[in-house]
């Protein structure tokens, strides 16, 4: 990316938005490919023996333990072959198709709720020189005069609402009734844009099918704290492996950010849906239900900040999993075609996960304070035989798909959010309304206990299992409960670890404070 930003006339080339991204290439994309075609007949074969040997009448032990593992095991499948499924339609496009004719106006909208100049002002001066014919408006929901200021020293136009309804989706909308050109284009005020976005993505919008044209969120800051680093190998995950996958299915839904729409389907639809949490989700369902098509772009064309501290991660999976489990019955009644009605359902179901989590996590204390367990007639040693290659070729699968994206912290990140899925879960059926929460672009730097509270309530349960298992004596049954107990405690410690110690154990001592933060502390004085 050659922009740079500029904060009156002092340039910040240093913040990392500016930088260049790294992404995978198309090599890697093609060896991702060829790995996963080999793991997938061994992958099958290997749940076969699992499952095979699992549901045998005999396995049966206490019933209702034995139910609630099989419902978790029967989900987790579920959920894998529909990942297979995904990543083994994934695709690479090529070159966006060149706009023949006179180049169309674009409307490009910025919202803003409270986010510092620090991290609206790369984004605004990098807008403004996208290669096209754009206009530039600076959506503030606040109606703070310092942005009104900074939209005019770039030559953007400022646009704020009295009324501030419908959060982001409702600053969109106001936006697209006051705005005519074909063509939108939405980032959100972290986004700092490639100055050739529209050169990679326009092209696609010359087929009148096409409602919408999605680019990878790419966060630049990974490097900035673990919870930062862990949350863009989740990034790099899905928008590799699994939105090549969905753009090879027709079911590539908008992320909200880093996206241009055509805005005649944005007005069959009704605009933005301003009763969502996740509106881009749900806008998605609506468009594809009316026949449109999407398209993906796996290339990086906007640099973004990730959440920081946990508990900024916390607030932006709170708000994705009520979303999408909000928008399961949407994606249920919508008449789509089956393989985007699939696509919906897996990726609103994933956020069911942290149920199993829970489970898993339970059952070695269950074991060794009550003597229940849910397998009879079976040892450790016949159980990992048949679980660990299906589990251990599983997770192989996912970090191929991530084109070595994907890491450990990642997955540790993952279990230790399991209750985020689960309160998510209690507030939809309990029909709770939402509320949208701008992810904090900053992270605090002391520890937030708090955000994994549940997670150390879990450790503490498990370490007095294990505590009293080694003082009532150790039989084999309880050496092998200890031991999935230690593993699960692991897991839980490596991804609690970032909210206990800070963002600030992350940088080291005497490290310099990010780009955009000292930005920020000369804004503010």
């Amino acid at each position: 990316m050659t922009a740079t930003t500029r904060l009156g006339e002092s340039e910040r080339p240093d913040d990392p938005r500016l930088s260049a991204p790294r992404w995978r290439g198309a090599g890697q994309w093609r060896r991702m490919d060829r790995r996963l075609l080999l793991l997938l007949p061994l992958n099958a074969l290997l749940a076969f023996w699992y499952f095979e040997w699992l549901l045998r009448p005999e396995r049966v032990g206490q019933p209702v333990l034995f139910g609630l593992l099989v419902t978790a095991e029967l989900f987790n499948l579920l959920q894998a072959v529909g990942f297979w499924w995904t990543c083994r339609h994934g695709r690479d496009r090529p070159a966006a198709p060149v706009w023949e004719g006179p180049a169309p106006l674009v409307d490009v909208l910025i919202p803003v709720y409270n986010e510092p100049l620090s991290v609206v002002q790369p984004t605004v001066a990098a807008a403004v020189r996208l290669r096209g014919r754009v206009r530039v408006l600076l959506l503030d929901d606040a109606g703070r005069p310092e942005l009104a200021a900074l939209a005019a020293r770039h030559g953007a136009h400022y646009v704020h609402r009295e009324e501030n309804v419908g959060a982001k989706a409702g600053n969109l909308n106001h936006a697209l009734a006051r705005t005519g050109a074909p063509f939108v284009v939405v980032f959100d005020c972290d986004h700092v844009p490639d100055e050739r976005f529209l050169e990679h993505t326009l092209g696609w919008l010359a087929d009148e099918d096409v409602a919408y044209v999605q680019t990878p969120q790419y966060y630049a800051n990974a490097a900035d704290s673990q919870v930062a680093a862990a949350a863009a190998s989740q990034q790099g995950l899905f928008f590799g492996g699994i939105a090549r996958g969905k753009d090879g299915l027709g079911a590539m839904f908008c992320c909200g950010t880093n996206v241009v729409f055509r805005r005649s389907a944005l007005a069959q639809v009704g605009g933005f849906p301003e009763d969502s949490v996740t509106e881009d989700f749900e806008l998605s369902i609506r468009l594809h239900e009316a026949g449109w098509r999407s398209i993906y772009v796996n290339e990086v064309l906007a640099q973004g900040l990730g959440p920081e501290d946990m508990a900024s991660y916390v607030s932006q999976q709170r708000r994705w999993a009520r979303g999408c489990l909000a928008a399961l019955p949407v994606a249920i009644r919508a008449e789509l075609p089956w393989r985007t009605r699939v696509q919906y359902l897996l990726s609103s179901m994933f956020f069911l996960s942290g149920w199993t989590f829970a489970l898993y996590m339970t059952l070695p204390a269950i074991r060794i304070l009550t003597g229940a367990q849910p397998l009879a007639g079976a040892t450790a040693a016949q159980f990992l035989v048949h679980f660990a290659p299906y589990f251990c070729i599983s997770l192989s699968a996912v970090a191929v798909a991530g084109a070595g994206a994907y890491t450990f912290n990642a997955f540790a990140l993952l279990i230790v959010s399991f209750w985020v899925h689960i309160r998510s879960t209690v507030a939809v059926v309990a029909r709770r309304r939402g509320r949208f929460v701008v992810t904090a672009k900053r992270g605090a730097d002391g520890p937030q206990p708090r955000a994994v509270l549940p997670a150390l309530g879990v450790m503490t349960m498990l370490g007095g299992a294990i505590t009293y298992a080694l003082a009532h004596g150790v039989t084999a049954g309880r050496l092998n409960n200890v031991a999935f107990a230690l593993l699960h405690i692991s897991v839980l410690v490596v991804g609690a670890w970032p909210a206990l110690v800070g963002r600030r154990h992350h940088r080291g001592a005497g490290a310099p404070e990010p780009a955009v933060v000292r930005v920020e502390e000369e804004v503010a004085a």
